[in-house]
């Protein structure tokens, strides 16, 4: 069994054998030129056609050859040792003959025949064998690559026979334990649900947006039931050449039946689930490898208890024969936790570092809704590493409060120089989006607003996130859209122009507009329709002009929206006004602060 960084090494290993090839190759083809190189500038050369001349005439005197070589050394009548000259024989034979044959005739030709080097003969079948040793160990390394003939692991995937992971190990997530549990009862006796007729589920699809705990709660599940744990992510099925991602998915089947039960976890299964489009090229073989799956998943019998878990983010890209019964027969959402899941989360992370006695957790999960768990413990390790910084002994409020800051809005720039009008500008833009809000029953209270630069914006405006929602009423997304234009009309109201520091507020209201229209049916004109974007072939049922009214219902909401917060503000001009100054003399205030305005 091998892990992540044993394959990490194992193609470091490859890659260097590769380079070691080509290395050698270069210094023999480089080594063959010099040696021919020197051969030709240390002694002088003569055509054949004149050295068989020179043989017939008399005038050769000596000819030394090596056996097996075409080269050969002559030396002429009257000419001084070393200054021998060398030609290449076509036919070695044929020329030994000649000079068999003039000596025979009364021509003094001293005839040499050297034995020829062991290591010459060698080194020149090598030579002569290069290209093919090459292209030999250039397929060896890419079978090797794509994780064919290696016993040790699971074709790219990792298998771990304890996850060391249990439901005690997940938080936040208490409901869709208990109906996992009955999974893990599958997997510690399915005789008993055999004896009932009962068919173990074959798959098992956890939906939910990135950081919720799905590969997480997969381990837990393998842990529980103390059965292996094969996990593999749908993008290492994508193969360069055609069939392999097909034959690794039958090479993880057959490993998981073998050391059934166990549970076979594929992570971003739409990297290979999504909809089957095309036949050709890439799309073709990602087809092969979905089909191979659908195949592997049909083919279990009764007495194999294999468990095949997959997640996504996106579900609705994935195929519909995925999804059919029979397959994936359940579909489990592992949603973003709740007020109590936040704080057992916090719980959990927490453990192992140092909180000052001032500090909440339920608290922090009030002010993180909509957070998931991964989030919640990044904001923990960003405390403790601001902490550590600050040379502070333990985790304080402050480093809470900042890190939940550098995770949502990014790090504060304070070097960065701004000069007097772009404060002056932000200072109206933040105090308008504060001011604005106050003034919206349903919109969140100000938590904090800022003018110091944060990522890649020029300031702030924090709300409280003490709520969790699962519904938001026409009339809140309204006033969210007043919201989101209240910056933009403090800049046009205090300073009667306008800036690109609005284009982001913009962007998001536009799509809360749209979505109104198109996906809530929240438009009284067009009314209750859901017309997506990517359903476009449905719109024509409803006319030509249905784009045009579309259109026209977004621009309304947005105007309506943009006249709302101006009137509001033209209505508390003080404490604009008030807000924008205190924000340029402090750059940040709090939410007591800002509340002083209105008492």
């Amino acid at each position: 069994m091998k892990d992540k960084p044993e394959k990490k090494n194992n193609e470091k290993l490859y890659y260097g054998i590769l380079i070691l090839v080509i290395i050698l190759s270069i210094i023999t083809v480089a080594t063959v030129f010099i040696i021919q190189s020197q051969e030709k500038s240390e002694d002088k050369e003569i055509a054949y056609t004149d050295l068989i001349q020179k043989v017939v005439a008399g005038e050769v005197e000596k000819v030394e050859m090596k056996v097996g070589s075409t080269s050969v050394k002559v030396k002429l009548k009257g000419m001084a040792e070393g200054e021998e000259k060398t030609t290449i024989v076509p036919n070695t034979q044929a020329f030994i003959e000649l000079i068999q044959e003039e000596t025979v005739k009364g021509n003094e030709i001293e005839l040499i025949q050297n034995p020829a080097s062991a290591f010459l003969s060698v080194f020149n079948a090598l030579v002569s064998l290069l290209p093919t040793i090459m292209i030999v160990i250039l397929f060896v390394l890419i079978f090797k690559m794509q994780g064919l003939g290696d016993k040790g692991k699971i074709y790219g995937g990792e298998e771990n026979l304890d996850t060391g992971v249990t439901f005690k190990d997940v938080a936040g997530l208490d409901e869709e334990k208990a109906e996992l549990m009955e999974v893990v009862d599958f997997l510690k006796t399915p005789e008993k649900f055999q004896k009932m007729g009962a068919k173990i589920p074959r798959g098992i699809l956890l939906y939910g947006k990135p950081g919720t705990g799905k590969t997480l709660i997969a381990k837990a599940i393998a842990g529980e039931a103390g059965v292996p744990f094969i996990s593999m992510s749908g993008s290492e099925f994508i193969e360069m050449f055609a069939g392999l991602g097909a034959s690794r998915v039958r090479k993880l089947f057959d490993k998981a039946k073998k050391i059934s039960p166990c549970i076979v976890f594929i992570d971003e299964i739409d990297a290979i689930g999504s909809r089957r489009t095309s036949t050709s090229g890439g799309e073709s073989e990602n087809n092969q490898t979905l089909n191979q799956l659908l195949v592997e998943m049909d083919g279990f019998e009764s007495t194999e208890t294999v468990i095949v878990l997959a997640a996504t983010n996106r579900p609705e890209m994935l195929d519909k024969a995925l999804l059919r019964p029979g397959r994936f027969d359940r579909q489990i959402t592992i949603a973003a936790p709740d007020l109590n899941g936040r704080e057992a989360i916090l719980k959990t992370h927490a453990k192992g570092k140092k909180f000052s006695n001032d500090i909440n957790l339920k608290e922090i999960a009030g002010d993180t809704a909509g957070f998931t768990g991964a989030e919640l413990a990044n904001i923990l390790n960003e405390a403790a590493i601001i902490a550590t910084i600050k040379g502070h002994k333990e985790i304080q409020k402050v480093d809470l409060e900042d890190a939940v800051k550098k995770v949502t809005v990014g790090l504060e720039k304070h070097n960065r120089v701004v000069s007097e009008k772009d404060k002056k500008l932000t200072a109206y833009h933040e105090a308008g989006h504060a001011i604005v809000s106050k003034f919206l029953p349903t919109q969140q209270d100000v938590k904090e607003v800022s003018i110091i630069p944060r990522g890649v914006a020029g300031g702030y405006t924090m709300y409280k996130t003490n709520e969790d929602k699962y519904y938001i009423s026409k009339t809140e997304m309204k006033e969210k859209l007043i919201a989101l234009l209240g910056g933009r009309a403090a800049e046009k109201i205090a300073l009667d122009d306008i800036s690109t520091g609005a284009s982001n507020d913009i962007e998001v209201a536009t799509e809360i507009a749209k979505d109104m229209v198109t996906v809530y049916g929240m438009s009284d004109i067009i009314g209750p329709i859901a017309l997506k974007p990517k359903e476009t072939y449905e719109q024509s049922i409803f006319g030509d002009n249905i784009d045009a009214a579309i259109g026209a219902e977004v621009k309304n909401l947005i105007d309506n929206a943009y006249k709302s917060a101006q009137e509001i503000l033209l209505a508390h001009m003080d404490k604009l006004h008030a807000v924008a100054s205190k924000l340029l003399e402090k750059e940040m205030i709090s939410a007591e602060e800002f509340n002083q305005f209105f008492n």
